[in-house]
């Protein structure tokens, strides 16, 4: 076990930065047990900023060290542990050769029920999402007549929330029965960044092996990141190839359908959308109540009717939006001790207020170029300032969020082709996934769309 600190820190420092491993990670201290990794920082900011930031980096790297995938506890050290550091000068580690002993049998990739955040008793099933539903469903107690599902959606609409839903179900399911299934669930750059950790330490047979022999279903999101990594796609087409010959469940996620995903190899995309494909749109305005009404119920809130029209009417681009100004909602009424009411829910909707009338590419186009203060004919040229680049994808995730335009009429509209703007909206999505901060930043920008 003293061991796989250092071995994971040799595996962050060939991967992070020098400037973000010395300054960050090299004063850590960490101890793993029962498949938890605790990191101690040297002080509550440091702790905070690792924990903000590097954790998926840390649990990726631990995860080839481990075998499995462990949580990442981040902590500052006490004044006790502190001292007792700067008492004692440690010498200087030798150091280590960069190819690494792992545990000997190599283990599923993830396993762990604490990644599931969401599941079924939480979904609000509707028309629009009611196919989505029934499919994933059907993988988990193989009703389904396919043994593979592809779901597609737009930002914000629920398919996160499915996969998530599907791994917990499955996970209870084995072990309901006793048949210990192993359900990994990652995504596609999860996925990515193990197998390069692999090839840095010359340990891809293992990787190899914990994906292809040790996986009873594979739950895999974002799979449009792998556009344009060949190499990557190669190894991922091998290991489908050796899970479809297994029998296994394969379930990916995309905010694009097969056909929009240029970049990927024939044989790859064809073996990603052989199975069932579910798209989710957005919701009605019957099924935005029934989530406000779901919500409500988890804060604890009674929320009036008057209120939830209010919400569901003006606020329909997607569910995050929805549960974001609920939660605001619910906040400002606990701070100030007043009661839910339809002038409280005005108060925080100008924050929002998406749905006032619906958005035309104009209007986005107009927004942006105010925000990144550029102007249109900036926008559409062929610069590749970063402000003009960052300008521009956030266009081509708000008009795929807010108009009904395909990917092809969005690149026409700003002289690029839809591969493009595959990309642009996938760049977006990293950022705000990873919660960096200009993902922060741009989301605040998104929000505030309409206000």
């Amino acid at each position: 076990m003293e061991t796989i600190w250092p071995k994971t820190k040799q595996l962050l420092e060939s991967t992070l930065s020098p400037g973000l491993y010395n300054l960050w990670i090299k004063p850590l201290s960490a101890r793993a047990r029962d498949g938890v990794l605790e990191l101690s920082a040297p002080n509550a900011f440091v702790a905070a900023w690792v924990r903000d930031r590097l954790t998926d980096a840390v649990a990726e790297a631990a995860a080839v060290v481990m075998g499995a995938r462990p949580k990442v506890v981040v902590a500052a050290r006490t004044a006790g542990e502190a001292s007792a550091k700067t008492a004692i000068v440690a010498p200087r580690p030798a150091k280590a050769h960069k190819s690494l002993t792992l545990p000997m049998e190599p283990k599923a990739p993830e396993l762990a029920p604490d990644r599931f955040r969401f599941s079924y008793d939480e979904f609000v099933v509707g028309p629009s999402n009611e196919l989505a539903y029934v499919a994933s469903k059907g993988i988990c107690d193989m009703s389904l007549s396919a043994d593979q599902l592809f779901i597609s959606s737009a930002p914000g609409l629920g398919k996160t929330h499915l996969i998530q839903s599907m791994g917990r179900c499955l996970c209870r399911s084995g072990e309901d029965h006793g048949r210990g299934l192993r359900v990994a669930y990652l995504s596609a750059e999860e996925f990515a960044n193990r197998l390069v950790m692999a090839l840095k330490t010359k340990q891809v047979e293992r990787f190899k092996a914990a994906f292809r022999e040790n996986v009873d279903v594979l739950l895999l999101e974002d799979v449009h990141f792998f556009r344009d990594k060949p190499r990557i796609q190669d190894e991922l087409l091998n290991t489908l190839k050796a899970l479809n010959s297994r029998g296994c469940r394969l379930v990916f996620t995309s905010s694009f359908l097969p056909r929009d995903l240029t970049g990927l190899d024939p044989q790859l995309l064809s073996r990603i959308s052989s199975g069932f494909l579910a798209v989710i749109d957005k919701p009605d305005l019957a099924t935005r109540k029934r989530i406000l009404a779901r919500k409500a119920a988890i804060h604890q809130v009674l929320l009036p009717d008057e209120v939830s029209t209010l919400l569901a009417d003006r606020l329909h681009a997607d569910v995050r939006q929805l549960e974001s100004c609920l939660q605001n909602l619910v906040l400002k009424a606990r701070l100030l001790n007043c009661r839910i009411s339809v002038d409280l829910a005005w108060d925080v909707l100008r924050h929002y207020d998406l749905a006032a009338r619906p958005l035309t590419l104009d209007d986005i186009v107009s927004y942006v170029c105010d925000v990144y203060r550029i102007s249109p004919d900036q926008l559409i040229s062929k610069s590749r300032k970063r402000q003009y680049v960052l300008a521009r994808n956030t266009a081509f995730l708000l008009a795929r969020q807010h108009t009904d335009l395909s990917l092809v009429d969005i690149g026409n509209r700003f002289n690029r082709r839809h591969s493009t703007v595959v990309k642009g909206i996938t760049s977006i999505e990293r950022h705000l996934s990873l919660r960096t901060p200009l993902g922060r930043e741009l989301e605040r920008t998104i929000e505030s769309v309409h206000a």
